[in-house]
């Protein structure tokens, strides 16, 4: 296996595909720098946990969940702008690609701001301590938190669309390494915060959000006064018009982006609803050893979304058919490197978190498997996503995420975190093999009617 492996990175990586050799020099600098990232996660999970107890990690989880769901609102501007960017500098069209982008940021800031106002006005109307089942006095003023954090995710909101364009152009790796300085930073401050500042919530919220929005807008400065002034926003640049294009790419991605928050973001309120919120931190810290695996796998398919998008502007069929066999030849790799991680993953949660970590084998065994479906069921989506081929998709989402809810609802009453996360799994592997069927019809010429769109 390691000699094809080597074999199939020789032929991609050739002097005439550059396409490929951006890709692979992506992987190999967002390993390095991810690699780091996680390290710096993993010393941040225990770190944190450490300056909060327990009750106050799994209500922080739960608070982060919650606020991610805003994430979606952005309506699919964000994946819109990633293939149509791709688009655009596949066609060298350097004015179209900077009216996309200042586009993008003008109506994203409308859109945050408008979830600022609305945020203001309901989160005092809310009792958040009955809604996330906390105890008594576990936490200071749950209302203040809830700003904080809702507040600085309307900023993260529009400064993050840097990310979108340094993936758009081929260079996530630029953006992992944005990603990896905003938590250093993080980590460095909780470890001060320990040394001087009593344990305490509030306080932490502070350092978790304030921290990555300062890294992104200082790097935003610097990237589009230097290697981006081609793409630099500018009120000059907006076309309302735009909106609509960017949105017809979009506008799918947006509903998909609603069924994935369901199938993502809605476990930590399940848990904490049905088990309370120390089960959540239990969740978290096995899903976060496993993602150890998922993390470097999203590393490897992240550059291949834009370039798959290149590759079929430009109808090169082939370089897919070879790309998609790497793809799933390192796919294979790591699903033997997540069951290798389940043989030891008692010794590695000692290690890392010590003696506070909880540990349950149908946990991790269950968590190993649904490792396993995911990243296959990524693999595939992210192929179509650059592709522009995400009806079927749409349609898989939406029957996932609805069912995902009371089926998880119902294995978790009955079996605990394992049904939770057994719940995920089935969804995935569903939505997993009929896409990676449609991949191959799309490769292969023979893909019509829903299967071409």
């Amino acid at each position: 296996m390691l000699e094809t492996l080597k074999a199939k990175i020789t032929t991609l990586t050739r002097r005439d595909d550059p396409r490929s050799q951006a890709a692979i020099y992506n992987i190999l600098m967002s390993l390095g720098v991810k690699g780091g990232g996680i390290v710096v996660n993993l010393l941040l999970v225990s770190s944190t946990i450490s300056y909060i107890n327990t009750i106050q990690y799994g209500i922080w989880l739960t608070i982060s969940s919650i606020v991610g769901w805003m994430t979606f609102f952005d309506i699919g501007l964000g994946n819109g702008l990633r293939n149509k960017l791709a688009i655009a500098m596949a066609e060298e069209n350097r004015e179209d690609a900077r009216i996309l982008v200042s586009t993008t940021y003008a109506s994203l800031a409308a859109i945050g701001l408008m979830l600022f106002l609305f945020f203001f006005t309901v989160n005092p109307l809310i009792d958040w301590e009955k809604f996330l089942n906390i105890p008594k006095n576990a936490v200071g003023d749950i209302t203040y938190i809830m700003m904080i954090v809702s507040t600085s995710f309307c900023v993260q909101f529009i400064v993050q669309v840097l990310n979108t364009v340094l993936t758009a152009i081929h260079k996530p790796a630029i953006a992992a390494l944005i990603a990896f300085i905003g938590q250093l930073g993080i980590l460095v401050a909780i470890s001060i915060l320990k040394h001087f500042v009593e344990g305490d919530l509030q306080t932490l919220v502070w350092a978790l959000t304030f921290i990555p929005i300062l890294v992104l807008i200082i790097s935003s400065i610097y990237l589009y006064s230097s290697s981006l002034r081609f793409l630099t926003p500018s009120i000059k640049k907006i076309r309302i018009k735009y909106v609509k294009s960017i949105m017809n790419t979009g506008g799918t991605f947006f509903i998909i982006q609603i069924g994935a928050m369901l199938l993502f973001q809605t476990n930590n309120i399940i848990i904490t609803k049905i088990l309370g919120p120390t089960s959540v931190t239990e969740f978290n810290v096995m899903f976060k050893l496993f993602s150890v695996i998922t993390m470097v796998f999203t590393i490897v398919i992240t550059p291949y979304w834009s370039a798959f998008t290149d590759a079929y502007v430009k109808n090169d069929f082939s370089w897919m058919k070879n790309t998609l066999r790497l793809i799933r030849t390192t796919w294979l790799g790591l699903s033997i490197g997540s069951i290798v991680l389940l043989m030891v993953s008692k010794t590695a949660l000692h290690i890392w978190i010590g003696d506070k970590a909880p540990f349950s084998w149908p946990l991790a065994c269950s968590m190993a498997i649904y490792t396993v479906v995911f990243m296959w069921q990524t693999m595939h989506v992210y192929i179509l996503n650059g592709l522009n081929k995400v009806r079927l998709q749409l349609i898989l989402v939406i029957v996932g995420a609805l069912t995902n809810i009371p089926f998880g609802i119902y294995l978790g009453k009955i079996y605990g975190l394992p049904g939770i996360i057994c719940s995920n799994t089935i969804v995935f592997l569903v939505i997993g093999l009929t896409c990676s069927f449609q991949v191959e019809k799309i490769l292969n010429g023979t893909a019509n009617g829903l299967w071409s769109k």
